[in-house]
């Protein structure tokens, strides 16, 4: 019986002072396995709840399950588990963010030999604000065969007024409260001028009409952060997706950092036993 073998990796991030922690979940049985990619969303993290027990299971049943951290997602190598990290943060945007997914790309393919990787068969799964830029990364990178989405943001573009913008160029910098921890993360304006700079590249709408690779949208009917609407937006954007409901199911599909139970939520389990179905079609 081959063993589950979990290697952690640091790799260079858009900064070299903020490097991407990743770990690479694979059966040791020296064969070539199509690859899982993980990309979380805003405010999470590779380790945030049941992730580690999600990847675990991606891996028993045959994928190379890479899930990793955003190089300015808040969270520091020596403590994976809390955002401690919050200048990082607050210097984050997604032109790094999709520059992080393409450094992590590069380097699986490197080293696809050593992690048992078939770089043919190379699939992405976002969830939240990760499901919008897995979106602009599958339009751009043929590498990448095929999509899924998780409770994922429909538009970037659309969360902030034009009062809060002028309040946040005044100031330079606005909050975001962590309900869970109650702190305060600093968002700087560069994030407001990485995505003027680059906005045609950033709108949803016009990056999933380039997805030409099969693709699947799950989400939950009581998604109390992203509106279920937003499912039904991507999926009329691209007709051809595949659409999964999960009835009652919340944004993070049952999930709660810290995760104390022995399995997966029920809902992160119907998500990952849909996603594994598509892939593998």
């Amino acid at each position: 019986m081959p063993q589950l073998s979990k290697k952690e990796v640091l790799i260079s991030g858009s900064m070299p002072q903020r490097p991407i922690t990743a770990d690479i979940s694979y059966l040791d049985n020296k064969e070539p396995k199509p690859l899982i990619v993980l990309a979380h969303g805003f405010k999470g993290f590779k380790d945030w709840g049941p992730w580690p027990l999600l990847s675990e299971g991606i891996a028993v049943k045959g994928f190379c399950c890479c899930k990793f951290n955003f190089s300015h997602n808040g969270i520091s190598p020596d403590n994976l588990k809390e955002i401690s990290d919050p200048e990082a943060f607050g210097y984050n945007n997604f032109s790094k963010e999709l520059e992080d997914l393409d450094r992590l790309l590069d380097y699986l393919e490197e080293h696809a030999q050593q992690f048992q990787i078939n770089m043919d068969q190379i699939y992405l799964v976002g969830h939240s604000r990760g499901g919008g830029i897995s979106i602009i990364k599958a339009s751009e990178d043929t590498r990448i065969k095929k999509l899924a989405t998780w409770a994922s943001v429909y538009d970037f573009s659309s969360h902030f007024t034009a009062a809060e913008l002028m309040y946040w160029k005044t100031h330079g910098v606005v909050y975001v409260k962590n309900s869970r921890t109650g702190e305060n993360y600093p968002m700087y304006y560069q994030f407001v001028e990485d995505f003027l700079k680059n906005e045609e590249r950033f709108v949803i709408e016009n990056a999933i009409s380039k997805v030409k690779q099969p693709m699947l949208i799950v989400h939950g009917t009581l998604d109390e952060t992203v509106n279920i609407n937003a499912a039904f937006q991507l999926h009329e954007w691209k007709p051809n997706s595949t659409l999964h409901i999960i009835e009652k199911a919340s944004h993070t599909l049952g999930g709660k950092h810290p995760h104390t139970e022995p399995g997966l939520p029920e809902d992160l389990q119907n998500a990952l036993n849909r996603t594994l179905e598509f892939f593998k079609a």
